[in-house]
């Protein structure tokens, strides 16, 4: 058995789970989220047991409560609502996402046709999209460049979800480069240093391995991107919410077993696909990649005792 590093949570699903606990911890409950604070299952129903109380729109959270904002972010929209209805806005935005957003607001006042690469359900297309809906075309990873209509060919600019595959996210910004040759992009990719480490971490695991096990939700884009990566190399590949979806097949004629994780699956349940995968008579581990990631991002500053006890002293 072979795992991967890095893998499991990043800086930005840290904070938002942090923040969400640091909020129950400071102001009890009732204390509600809307949507998924983050993609995974396993950390959703472990904050349920707790008591958090998950919504999809803030007009279900009854007047004058508290909510808590994804780390997928929301649209201005969603903002005005929560505020109409005089609801405390607790902000888990992963600051990368929140990156993105003050970009397509920055290029919207400035006149340009917005090309935002992504997936049209996702909640973090959805909430850019929401910046500046009249300026943005959103552009489907699998989608055609040559079906974009913009007013201005001279006037276009790019910009990405945070959570795609980067090699599929450099052929699509070529191709769009070819197509308008004056297009504007960020000063940085858009694709957060942990997908892009995570994904160069599964192509170095494919080459030792003849099956890749990523731990992580189906509806987590991230997770499904490292499965796809992983299947890009003709590695077997497949994503799993627990043991339970492991099937029996996958495993027969199976030399050595990778295993990776999703940014938003917690390390418990890799430890516990380990012991599972240990009984199957994969026993060895290999760590390849480098597992140091030195990124922190501060949770808001209300909820932050570090601060709060500097504030005292």
């Amino acid at each position: 058995m072979v795992l991967a590093s890095p893998r499991g949570f990043c800086a930005g699903v840290v904070r938002a789970i942090d923040t969400v606990n640091r909020a129950l911890e400071k102001y009890g409950r009732p204390l509600y989220v809307r949507r998924e604070i983050v993609h995974n299952k396993s950390v959703v129903n472990e904050l349920r047991r707790k008591g958090i109380a998950f919504v999809n729109e803030v007009d279900e959270v009854p007047l004058g409560n508290r909510v808590i904002f994804s780390a997928h972010g929301v649209s201005p929209e969603v903002t005005r609502t929560a505020r109409e209805r005089e609801l405390e806005i607790i902000d888990a935005t992963c600051p990368l996402v929140t990156k993105v957003h003050q970009e397509a607001i920055r290029y919207a006042n400035q006149g340009y046709t917005i090309v935002l690469i992504g997936h049209a359900d996702h909640d973090e297309v959805i909430g850019t999209l929401g910046e500046a809906p009249d300026a943005i075309r959103i552009l489907d990873p699998k989608g055609s460049v040559g079906d974009l209509q913009v007013p201005d060919p001279e006037k276009v600019a790019c910009l990405t979800q945070t959570t795609l595959s980067l090699n599929e996210t450099r052929r699509i910004s070529e191709a769009l480069r070819q197509r308008f040759p004056a297009i504007k992009t960020p000063s940085s990719d858009d694709i957060c240093y942990a997908t892009q480490r995570r994904q160069s971490a599964v192509l170095t695991l494919a080459e030792k391995t003849d099956l890749i096990l990523v731990v992580g939700s189906s509806n987590s884009s991230n997770s499904r991107r490292l499965m796809e990566v992983a299947q890009s190399t003709g590695t077997a590949a497949h994503l799993i919410d627990d043991i339970e979806d492991i099937q029996a097949p996958w495993l027969q004629g199976v030399r050595a077993v990778g295993l990776t994780a999703g940014a938003s699956a917690p390390e418990a349940l890799v430890k516990k696909v380990i012991r599972h995968l240990n009984d199957k008579g994969f026993p060895t581990i290999e760590n390849i990649g480098d597992d140091e990631e030195n990124i922190e991002f501060p949770i808001p500053a209300d909820l932050d005792r570090r601060k709060r006890h500097r504030s005292r002293a």
